[in-house]
């Protein structure tokens, strides 16, 4: 367990359960956020288990009763369901944060720690960008690629990767080439499609998969880098049609990166007609779904994928480093758009999310302005400290 001092002046006691994907606990008490260690995958029992044992022995022990408890904004998430209950138990407020939020407010509380001072004043305007695989949008589409701007006490999201179809859900995870039929179906014929994965599946299995994609039967929308980078590992032959560990076709587009190309430039294009959500630091355990017309920006990953079928004769390492590197580029456009009267830096930019941990895509943002946390993980395992920076940052008076 460590302990991170947190001046923050609130008597409340804060129990924040995180995510799923990579399970952790953090708990504010005077001054402090204990932040646990990671149980690894929830949906595995053992694991499960685990993780509700310790919290229950860390509140037996350090005789702490939480008046508020936070959990992500995913309604099934065990840890969702389960904070619930808690709640009722300890006679605690439930509150929910949307996962990307949580990601960003990590990031903005690792660079709290040593100085003790909340940055987010009401006067101050901040950019975040959180990439990830998964997470739930408060659109209830999965989001994984989002640029936010937080200013005068408020979240906008200002920008995201162009959303492309999970086929299957949550099996396009563990089929990346769902995710490449999908992708290409937008500006392929159906037989050239095949043609990139006919040694995934055979001509019937695709068949099944496409008309599925027609039909949009069982298809959700999302804006994850973490698809778009599977994607673009199984395309380049990096890895297989099966993902054997969390980030593992991410991983191998990483290692076998080369030096990028660099006739590709970031498109793009503005959702005028986009309806999203305004983030209002409004402590509720309600979904927030107030409205408004913001013009994101998109990032289009489509055209990334045009690119890269036109040039799959190209050296494939070169190609991996350029799709990387082409997500990069894309965001800090996105964040340089909004800041008035900058060329090059994107200053007070916080970079988080699991593919924070990517090298191309970090230090191209870093060298950039924007700041990168190395106090706790960058993933779902840090996203309770999130939870908790984002309450204390949300009702603080300024």
């Amino acid at each position: 367990m460590q302990i991170y001092p947190f001046p923050q002046k609130t008597k409340k006691s804060i129990l924040a359960l995180g995510a799923e994907s990579d399970g952790n606990f953090c708990f504010f008490n005077t001054e402090k956020i204990y932040f646990s260690e990671s149980f690894g995958d929830l949906l595995k029992e053992k694991n499960w288990q685990k993780y509700q044992e310790a919290i229950l022995e860390f509140l037996k022990k350090n005789k702490f009763k939480p008046d508020l408890i936070i959990t992500d904004l995913h309604p099934l998430y065990l840890t969702s369901t389960w904070g619930k209950a808690l709640g009722e138990k300890y006679k605690a407020k439930h509150i929910q944060v949307q996962h990307h939020i949580a990601h960003i407010f990590s990031a903005i509380g690792a660079s709290m720690v040593n100085g003790g001072t909340c940055p987010v004043k009401r006067d101050s305007v901040f950019y975040g960008v959180a990439m990830d695989g998964t997470g739930y949008g408060t659109d209830e589409k999965i989001w994984g690629g989002e640029v936010f701007e937080i200013a005068n006490k408020k979240i906008a999201r200002i920008g995201h990767l162009e959303n492309q179809i999970l086929i299957g859900g949550d099996l396009a995870v563990r089929e990346p080439a769902r995710m490449l039929i999908s992708i290409l179906g937008k500006f392929l014929p159906k037989d050239k499609i095949y043609n990139f994965v006919k040694n995934y599946y055979t001509k019937n299995e695709f068949e099944l998969i496409h008309n599925q994609l027609k039909q949009n039967f069982n298809c959700l929308e999302t804006s994850s880098t973490g698809r778009i980078l599977d994607a673009v590992s199984l395309l380049l032959g990096f890895c297989g049609n099966e993902r054997k560990y969390k980030h593992e076709p991410i991983a191998l587009l990483e290692a076998n990166s080369g030096k990028p190309y660099n006739d590709i430039k970031p498109k793009i294009m503005s959702a005028e007609s986009e309806q999203i959500s305004n983030f209002k630091f409004q402590i509720s355990n309600q979904l927030p779904m107030t409205k408004f017309q913001n013009n994101p920006q998109i990032l289009e990953t489509t055209f990334l994928f045009e690119y890269l079928i036109k040039n799959l004769h190209k050296d494939k390492k070169r190609l991996a480093a350029t799709a990387q590197l082409y997500v990069a580029q894309g965001l800090y456009e996105i964040i340089k758009k909004n800041i008035p009267n900058t060329r090059y830096q994107i200053p007070d930019t916080f970079l988080a999310g699991g593919i924070a941990n990517n090298k191309i895509i970090s230090e191209y943002l870093t060298s950039k302005g924007a700041y990168v946390n190395k106090i706790v993980p960058r993933g779902d395992a840090g996203l309770s400290f999130g939870q908790i920076v984002y309450y204390l940052s949300s009702s603080q008076k300024n």
